[in-house]
């Protein structure tokens, strides 16, 4: 339900757990940690996912591997995203995760990430449906929550396997299939495959997510329509706009959708951002953090360029101040 107009928004069911048929934030390593979580909630949107943990991580007590695991309320409703290559670490992780009670499991069969590959886990898994199914059935009979897995079209264009390969994962036992319309050979730089999607969502009965390429609001209709998916996911596109998903909420519910911020309006978001960061993560730690988040907020403005050399060297808020009262000042030059 919108509390600001009453109208009843749609939803969809992963187990038991409702979710706004909206738009979802996509995991992303080093990018969407608990500060990007609490603006994208704030802005709208429906669900989110927390960066990737590794099973092995968590089974050897890594104490960074579990700071990845905590569910705040305004966060939900969130999953916690969990990757590996063998079935008993990941069931043995599941312990490790529930004490932070997140409101699903996403097992990540995705990563394109050369590390991550290496071990058999993220989308080398692509590769070894066999493992895969395994890996998704250890989890599902130790986890009181619903299991998803996040996958891609396939390996590379010889083995688009994206439709037989989420078939295996509903046996298995997934709740539910996110589908980025990518290869891993592709990482993300092509147009994403949006048919991938739609005939994935032909072949599983589970409720399917489409991801790549939902970059504003007239996109995330574009999926809806296009793949019959039952939610879009946006990742790369709410960089430094987090309001991409009041924008998106606002298109589905048949509203003008507003527009992109004034400038005043956008460093305002910048700097609870960047704020945020620093109060999660300490000041060191979080300007080092907020450095890449500082130069997506001002790409597009006059003298971005010169905005992301200063970015790269933020050390301090004040250092941030200073860059703030910069901008503000070459745009109104």
């Amino acid at each position: 339900m919108d509390k600001e107009t009453g109208r009843k928004l749609p939803v969809l069911k992963i187990g038991n757990v409702e979710i706004e048929k909206t738009a979802a934030l996509a995991p992303m390593a080093s990018v969407a940690d608990r500060a990007y979580r609490l603006m994208a909630k704030k802005f709208g949107a429906a669900y989110v996912v927390g960066e990737m943990a590794s099973a092995k991580g968590l089974c050897y007590s890594d104490r960074k591997t579990a700071e990845l695991l905590e569910c705040t309320p305004p966060e939900r409703p969130m999953a916690v995203q969990l990757f590996g290559a063998e079935p008993d670490f990941m069931a043995r992780a599941v312990e490790k995760v529930m004490p932070f009670q997140p409101d699903i499991i996403d097992i990540n069969m995705g990563c394109p990430v050369p590390k991550v590959v290496s071990s058999g886990a993220g989308s080398a898994l692509m590769k070894t449906p066999e493992t895969a199914a395994a890996i998704v059935r250890a989890v599902v009979a130790v986890s009181p929550v619903p299991v998803t897995v996040k996958i891609r079209k396939g390996w590379d264009d010889k083995s688009v396997n994206a439709v037989e390969f989420a078939k295996r994962m509903e046996d298995a036992g997934a709740a539910a299939i996110t589908v980025h319309g990518r290869t891993r050979q592709e990482y993300y730089a092509p147009p994403a495959d949006w048919e991938i999607i739609r005939l994935v969502k032909e072949a599983v009965s589970v409720p399917v997510i489409g991801n790549g390429d939902v970059t504003d609001a007239e996109s995330a209709v574009q999926m809806y329509e296009q793949t019959g998916c039952d939610l879009v996911m946006a990742g790369r596109g709410s960089y430094g706009r987090p309001w991409l998903f009041q924008q998106i909420r606002a298109r589905i519910m048949g509203e003008p959708v507003p527009p992109e911020p004034s400038l005043e309006e956008r460093l305002a978001v910048m700097r609870e951002h960047i704020e945020l960061i620093c109060q999660l993560k300490g000041e060191y730690g979080g300007m080092r953090e907020a450095r890449k988040h500082a130069a997506w907020y001002l790409k597009g403005l006059r003298g971005a360029a010169a905005f992301r050399n200063d970015c790269s060297s933020l050390s301090s808020l004040d250092d941030f101040y200073r860059l703030t009262e910069k901008v503000q000042k070459m745009q109104y030059t």
